[in-house]
């Protein structure tokens, strides 16, 4: 039998993270795309300051002049841009929630993996369950090598740099439940109100048991855990014209869309979107409208050909793309730095449907994680209530799909139909996204293009890292209604995405009996779902298509 020292060496929480090494495509793309384009505003200093030092500007002819108002602008915005990223750079808005459902959701995350559910799922057609592993599993101490103390271990050190598992301190533990909580800075365990130490107490002791290890007492800095909201904001600046290529590019599309499809850009309570209904179309009798949302880059000049392709592929469908400036690079847009959270959002793409007389609007749900906690009474009036209406096919992608979790939370009867594409919200309490999106090092091209295009531009910036509530974004197998249900719900991953641990979000799924709606290319990067060319698109597209 192998000793516990052997068994503690072959532990997979106590193996050393090693960062691969960079390869030639982050070289071509930092030197091809990155640079050029960054360099450009301290190039403009360069000019306006030589110019001026010299007096140059005043022997310009119209050319030299126009270069010189071109740089100039650069320095100003420049300027502009510094300042906004100083505001930013302020203590996170989002306050802390209900601390009982605070530690509700936290126990939650203790529970996910503890049941005893194949990897490879239940037969859809055979399980009498409804849904299997919902959260009715105790969190009881768990022996150190039991298979899921370990994959616990293995995952949590995520949150703190990947170091292993035995180099982590009680203090920096509390550090993290603390932000996790609380949203602040932990100040101390002496320093914190009693009934905050309570809870941080009864956190880690359960936290302990689901491990199968006590966390040492003391501090280890080396250790220090990733804290979003309150780590530094990290900003790459870039130039005026890239925002100015961006905005002209979405207004242009906009334009298209309009004089091609004949859609709607319109406003309803701030949240501005693209409405397309077909003529024909009729509100009771028509096909279920579908309402996609986008994710993070550079909003409908990134997902124009996607919208296209629906619109062509499913002309009686009305369709409604809400538009996210905040994360779309619309740095001129009066919500630039000020994204819609949960509450709002909700309530004002709940409204927009049922003005739309798309769903009936019902009484949004409590914020509490566990969609169970629902009485049947409620569950049968709102379900009364909704026949009257289809209800909508909600598609997201990315970060999308928060705003997708949002809803299924809120108003979990106005989404009729979900596929979920590339989702960042499953299993997001483990920390591969924040880790891979924020904190991880560039090692190849496409984690550059990530970076430096989407990651660290100032709106995308400003949500994730000031604007963002973990608890609130996670969604759990058992809030999906007909989750199972292969015509009603549809999952895409793709087994080479940068961003998610796809392969950990599929086991999730598959344990709680998700078969035939889990679409898995085990060689798809994120977003190539999206792409005309992958065969997950004309599946979607199909699926889409589908009456149920």
């Amino acid at each position: 039998m192998a000793s516990k020292e052997d068994k503690f060496v072959a532990d997979l929480s106590e193996t050393p993270h090693a960062p691969p090494r960079r390869g030639l495509s982050f070289y071509l793309v930092l030197f091809v795309a990155v640079l050029p384009i960054w360099s450009l505003v301290p190039l403009s200093w360069a000019f306006v300051i030589y110019a001026l030092h010299y007096g140059l500007v005043w022997t310009f002819a119209w050319r030299g002049w126009c270069l010189f108002a071109l740089a100039l602008s650069e320095v100003f915005f420049s300027v502009y841009h510094y300042n906004l990223t100083s505001f930013i750079a302020g203590p996170s808005p989002i306050v802390s929630g209900n601390l009982h459902e605070l530690q509700a959701v936290f126990k939650r995350v203790l529970q996910a993996g503890l049941a005893s559910l194949p990897e490879e799922g239940f037969d859809e057609e055979s399980l009498d369950v409804d849904r299997p592993g919902s959260p009715a599993e105790t969190v009881t101490v768990l022996d150190y090598n039991d298979p899921r103390a370990v994959d616990f271990r293995n995952y949590l050190r995520t949150w703190f740099n990947r170091v292993p598992w035995s180099s982590i301190r009680r203090h920096e533990m509390y550090t993290w439940l603390y932000w996790s909580i609380f949203n602040s800075a932990f100040p101390g365990i002496d320093k914190v109100p009693e009934h905050h130490r309570k809870a941080l107490n009864e956190v880690i002791h359960m936290l302990e048991h689901r491990a199968g290890a006590k966390i040492p007492e003391g501090s280890n800095p080396a250790a220090a855990p990733f804290l979003l909201t309150l780590d530094p904001v990290n900003v790459v600046s870039r130039p005026l014209v890239f925002y100015l290529g961006v905005t002209l590019s979405n207004t242009l599309v906009r334009r298209r869309l309009r004089t091609k499809w004949g859609v709607k850009v319109g406003v309803h309570k701030d949240l501005e979107y693209v409405l397309r209904i077909p003529p024909t179309w009729d509100a009771q009798t028509g096909p279920r409208p579908i309402v996609f949302m986008h994710g993070l880059g550079l909003g409908l000049t990134q997902y124009r050909r996607l919208i296209e392709h629906i619109f062509a592929a499913l002309p009686d469908r009305p369709v409604l793309v809400p538009l996210l400036p905040h994360v779309s690079q619309e740095i001129m847009h009066p919500r630039f730095l000020r994204p819609m959270g949960r509450q709002e959002m909700t309530a004002c793409l709940a409204s927009l449907l049922s003005e739309l007389d798309w769903a009936e609007l019902e009484k949004p749900s409590s914020d509490s994680s566990d969609s169970e906690d629902k009485s049947a009474a409620e569950m049968k009036a709102s379900a009364s209530k909704a026949s009257a209406r289809k209800g909508v096919t909600m598609m997201s992608h990315s970060n999308g799909s928060f705003s997708h979790a949002w809803m299924l939370k809120a108003y979990p009867r106005m989404i009729e139909r979900s596929c979920f594409v590339d989702p960042v919200t499953f299993c997001s309490w483990e920390g591969d996204l924040c880790y891979n999106f924020i904190y991880r090092p560039c090692v190849n091209g496409l984690d550059l293009v990530i970076k430096y295009f989407v990651g660290t531009e100032l709106g995308v910036a400003n949500f994730l890292q000031r604007h963002f509530d973990w608890s609130a974004n996670c969604l759990w197998y058992e809030e999906i209604p007909n989750a199972r249900d292969p015509k009603k719900t549809m999952f895409v991953l793709g087994g080479r995405d940068s961003i998610i641990d796809a392969t950990r979000v599929k086991r999730y799924l598959a344990s709680h009996g998700v078969r035939k709606g889990l679409l898995f290319d085990p060689e798809a990067h994120h977003g190539q779902a999206l792409l005309s060319s992958s065969p997950s698109h004309h599946a979607i597209l199909r699926w889409l298509r589908e009456q149920h």
